[in-house]
């Protein structure tokens, strides 16, 4: 495995953290298969990886007791684990005690070594710091409860910008990937936090999956390559090869997964990637800005829906109806048309709530109306 400093607090981290979002289920996303999580979480660790990240809300809160079984027989030592406060539950500054305690329970760990405030926006941060969680989280560091203070972000380099400047932040968790350099705080943010002397973490580095599988126009692009090179590889390899990237966080739900990105993040590097590789990635990137109508990585922030629409599930198969099309258009439509109807994207009333906290801004109630366009028969 190899190693970076993790900004200003000197600490080695592994390139590779491993995100317990996407852990294997057994159907429903809050039932973890926790044989198969606690083997992939413990192979990760035995391998090299030492920072684990988790949060309040994953797997219908479930997560985090399994991050928490993982970590038994000694692990926990061997591993920074992060965690996340759910700042969209914070009504009072009583809050900010109450939902960290549980955290540090239900992980069975008197000290989170990195806490995040989470999926922070430019409309949320005003209210928190408000109600005083900057000299709250100095109370904390000072009781031992979290090590180094941070947060996640989703929204424009504007807001991002005022964020890192309001406070001496450790790190910070950012959305990145070779598509989307300009979504969100983007390489401008990565760049200025860095300079800032903040550790930065990427998040979503494959897009939500999408970039490992990709369809056949952009896998024709690396087909047609000289220097044949796994996309998902090339993709992390983009990352790594960046000195301001402290470390790349990954979602893996197999272990294959697992040992495949462990691979690859044992040939990281700056210098790591060739310029014939940067212009294939341009040209992968091209074709997918082509084929995919909905930025949509489905990260869940836009539900429950309070009419019972399941957001990311319509969502995901427009751009599959559209990026793959063929059969797969008529099979997107059979799928569409199985749902309950108060699950379909015809039961959308257009109310706005989802649009306030989806982290691409896409324009849900819009973009609900295409789908049932698409695919109402």
């Amino acid at each position: 495995m190899k190693y970076r400093t993790f900004g200003g607090t000197g600490r080695q981290v592994s390139a590779l953290g491993f995100g317990a979002m996407r852990l294997p289920t057994m159907g429903e996303d809050a039932d973890i298969d926790e044989p198969a999580a606690i083997e992939m979480l413990r192979y990760a660790i035995d391998h090299g990886v030492n920072y684990i990240d988790t949060a309040y809300p994953y797997h219908g809160g479930n997560s985090e007791l399994v991050v928490a079984k993982a970590l038994h027989d000694g692990y926990r030592q061997k591993v920074a684990l992060a965690t996340k406060l759910p700042i969209w539950k914070v009504e009072k500054s009583e809050d900010f005690d109450r939902f960290l305690d549980e955290q540090l329970d239900k992980l069975q760990t008197s000290q989170v070594d990195f806490y995040l405030l989470h999926s922070l926006q430019a409309k949320s941060w005003p209210k928190l710091r408000d109600l005083g969680v900057l000299p709250w989280a100095e109370r904390a560091r000072a009781d031992g409860r979290i090590g180094h203070f941070g947060f996640s972000f989703h929204d424009s380099y504007n807001a991002f910008q005022e964020i890192v400047d309001a406070c001496d932040w450790s790190f910070c968790q950012i959305q990145y990937n070779y598509v989307s350099e300009e979504v969100q705080a983007g390489t401008a943010g990565l760049k200025y936090a860095a300079e800032k002397g903040l550790a930065v973490i990427v998040m979503e580095p494959l897009f939500g999956g999408t970039l490992a599988n990709p369809p056949q126009p952009v896998q024709d692009v690396f087909d047609r390559a000289a220097r044949r090179r796994s996309p998902t590889d090339l993709a992390l390899q983009w990352l790594w090869n960046q000195p301001e990237v402290s470390l790349v966080l990954s979602g893996m739900s197999t272990l294959e997964q697992v040992r495949q990105n462990i691979e690859s993040a044992c040939r990281s590097g700056i210098g790591s990637v060739t310029e014939e590789d940067l212009q294939l990635l341009a040209r992968a990137r091209d074709k997918y800005q082509e084929l995919s109508p909905v930025p949509c990585t489905k990260c869940g922030y836009c539900m429950p829906c309070p009419n019972g629409v399941d957001i990311p599930v319509n969502l995901e198969l427009l751009n599959h109806a559209t990026v793959f099309q063929g059969s797969s258009a008529g099979l997107c439509r059979n799928l569409y048309c199985s749902l309950p109807e108060s699950q379909r994207a015809s039961a959308c009333v257009a109310c706005g709530e989802c649009e306030e906290n989806c982290p691409q801004q896409i324009p849900i109630g819009e973009t609900m109306a295409r789908v049932d366009q698409a695919f109402a028969r």
